[in-house]
């Protein structure tokens, strides 16, 4: 049982993963991951239900799209004011005392009868869903630095096929028994997390450092960034990637639901679940991090990203184009996010929570951009100054890697022996 792994560790050992009671199982590997996708699709439930419990709730148009963004801002303020938080503090008594929380925000959506009122619980969701960033880089912490990138890459894999498949369970589950049902099941499963990571997490035998105060803390992650070429960087591709993920997730419904095609929103949803293949096959990416071959990863990954754009063109007379392009699209941005995460957690491991949290805000930043560029420009212009988007977006990450994978070092390559690009000396 996943119980049995428990063990009482230092907190060295158990950022370092060194604990010698503690075994990072599988099965715990995981359930961090399913745990990690519960907590982040909460932030993308709304999307389909906007038009519903706008009626329900009577609000306007524009305060019925205010949901989504206040959702948004919420994980954004997460992202840079909690995250850094499990450097400091217990990370198990964080993450349930975020998961319990949580639970409290979505009673309070799911029973929210006022616009406010919703609209105040959807903002504080979004604030705690940053659980699902406290719980990555607790899962890096406690993995062996031999097997980092590959816990990285399936927990982060969690992460993905939680936003994927987010919109396409809220609209069968309000189909079926209303929107609020949504959050209610939602708020029930985050429970069961939180009772089953408490038992399963590993606790500590002492107090966490306390070297830092919380101002100092906040702004150590602006000195890291500012310090680390190597964090800068990954943290801009990371910008890069998922605005090109956003360009096509935020507007692919609107080539969809027009005529050749005139999809139902159901059908429309389930593309979600061609994209969970090309994010569960680049968990290897991970392994291959673990061996010193993040550079190559980087740029195969960039390149194929850059290359989905061409079937994604062809949306509009071929479904079965769609369908490559969108497994190779999440293939390739799953595979630079997990390398990401893994070269920067590695490079200051004490700090991984903050670097990991910083990160994820300029992921945040590029998922917004993607989105509002991605609508106003199908707008103006049509499905095909989309993908002319999404491909200038990703030709550009492409090219910011090529000028600079020789000058920026691996640590897992370091530790391996070998170059930045991934020889061995």
């Amino acid at each position: 049982m996943l119980g049995d792994h428990e063990a009482v560790t230092s907190p060295a050992a158990a950022r370092s993963g060194g604990g010698s009671g503690f075994v990072l199982s599988r099965g715990l590997v995981l359930l961090l991951a399913v745990a990690c996708g519960t907590a982040v699709a909460n932030v993308y439930f709304a999307q389909p239900l906007l038009v519903t419990v706008g009626h329900d709730l009577g609000m306007s148009p524009a305060l019925v799209g205010s949901v989504v963004t206040l959702t948004h801002v919420g994980y954004g303020l997460g992202l840079f004011f909690l995250v850094p938080l499990g450097d400091v503090a217990d990370p198990k008594r964080l993450i349930v005392a975020q998961l319990l929380l949580l639970v409290g925000a979505l009673l309070a959506v799911a029973t929210a009868h006022t616009a406010l009122v919703l609209l105040v619980s959807m903002a504080g969701m979004g604030l705690l869903a940053v659980v699902t960033q406290t719980l990555v880089a607790f899962a890096a912490s406690l993995a062996a630095p031999a097997r980092r990138g590959h816990v990285v890459g399936l927990v982060t894999s969690g992460v993905v096929v939680g936003i994927l498949l987010a919109r396409s369970v809220s609209g069968l589950m309000a189909d079926l028994a209303g929107w609020r049902s949504v959050y209610l099941l939602s708020a029930s499963l985050t429970a069961l997390f939180a009772l089953v990571l408490h038992r399963v997490l590993p606790r500590r035998g002492e107090a966490a450092p306390a070297s830092l105060r919380y101002g100092q803390l906040l702004r150590s992650t602006i000195t890291l960034f500012a310090r680390e070429r190597l964090v800068r960087l990954r943290a801009l591709l990371g910008l890069l990637i998922f605005a090109a993920f956003s360009t096509l997730w935020s507007s692919i419904a609107l080539p969809l639901s027009e005529p050749p095609y005139s999809l139902s929103h159901t059908a429309i949803g389930a593309l979600g679940l061609v994209g969970v293949v090309g994010a569960l096959a680049a968990t290897t990416a991970g392994r291959l991090n673990d061996r010193g071959l993040s550079q190559r990863t980087t740029g195969i990954a960039l390149a194929l990203l850059a290359a989905s754009w061409i079937p994604l063109a062809l949306t509009r007379t071929s479904l079965w184009a769609l369908v490559v392009g969108v497994i190779l699209l999440d293939l390739a941005v799953q595979a630079v996010h997990v390398t990401n995460q893994t070269l920067i957690h590695a490079l200051h491991p004490d700090a991984g929570s903050r670097l990991i949290g910083g990160y994820m805000v300029f992921y945040s930043v590029g998922s917004a951009t993607g989105a509002i560029a991605a609508t106003s420009l199908h707008t103006a212009a049509g499905w095909g100054a989309v993908c002319v988007l999404g491909a200038a977006i990703s030709c550009l990450a492409f090219a910011l890697w090529a000028r600079t994978r020789h000058s920026v070092p691996d640590p897992a390559a370091a530790r391996l022996g070998r170059s930045p690009g991934g020889a061995s000396h």
